[in-house]
């Protein structure tokens, strides 16, 4: 019976808490959003230039080894290049959305809802403190939405769920998921051409290109001759 009480309890403390927050949310601290805002664009110049050094290196690992001639192995190494030049592309659309949201720093004091022209950005932002753990000044400013837009708010974003905001091109950059080999391939291909290398790849998977074959071949194959008539009967001999 204690630990029913003691749930119950919590449970009223938990929804009188959304119900003062709805009420009264607290104040949008200006001041130290526009420092942490600076703070995150240096740290955004940092972990951009780490990704964009990383993409060179692994650049540089697929075209040695294309001249090799190992191309199945610069097949797998090109998914190093993908990812990293995801994230940098992410960081660069992170710095948009700070640089847009500190020119409209007056809509985020006097909404007590986030606005929906600042969705997409507040959203974005708090997905991505989610799966950036080496960006400790995206924390502190998801701590300021939530703080100010509700726990309930940052938990959409944060779990992408119906109607979140969350940009699409940021989930696919920072999900974590490997790219695809039709993507890796047309990767290839591209930096096999700015560099003068003819490639010799199988177009399909051996698995599917066989199967492919295999339904090929019984598509062009002949229909099977119909079954021979059946004979006549012999006539009756004479009485």
């Amino acid at each position: 019976m204690g630990c029913l009480r003691s749930a119950a309890a919590n449970y009223r403390v938990r929804n009188m808490g959304k119900k003062l927050d709805a009420l009264f949310p607290r104040k949008f601290n200006t001041s130290k959003f526009s420092s942490l805002a600076k703070l995150a664009i240096s740290r955004i110049a940092i972990l951009k230039n780490r990704k964009q050094v990383r993409v060179s290196f692994a650049k540089s690992d697929v075209i040695q080894l294309l001249n090799l001639g190992y191309q199945e192995r610069a097949l797998l190494r090109v998914e190093h290049v993908i990812k990293d030049q995801g994230m940098a592309d992410a960081f660069d659309m992170m710095e948009d959305y700070i640089h847009f949201l500190v020119d409209r720093v007056v809509q985020l004091q006097k909404n007590k809802e986030c606005p929906d022209e600042l969705k997409e950005a507040v959203s974005s932002l708090i997905f991505a403190s989610s799966r950036c753990g080496e960006f400790p000044e995206l924390q502190e400013i998801r701590g300021i939405f939530t703080s100010r837009f509700g726990k309930e708010f940052a938990a959409g974003a944060v779990e992408l769920r119906s109607n979140c905001g969350v940009n699409s091109y940021i989930i696919e950059n920072l999900s974590g998921r490997q790219p695809s080999l039709e993507c890796r391939k047309k990767l290839l291909k591209g930096i096999a051409t700015e560099n003068g290398i003819i490639l010799n790849l199988v177009e399909d998977d051996p698995v599917v290109a066989q199967e492919n074959s295999h339904v090929d071949q019984h598509a062009a194959a002949p229909p099977p001759p119909p079954p021979p008539a059946a004979a006549a009967p012999a006539p009756a001999a004479a009485a």
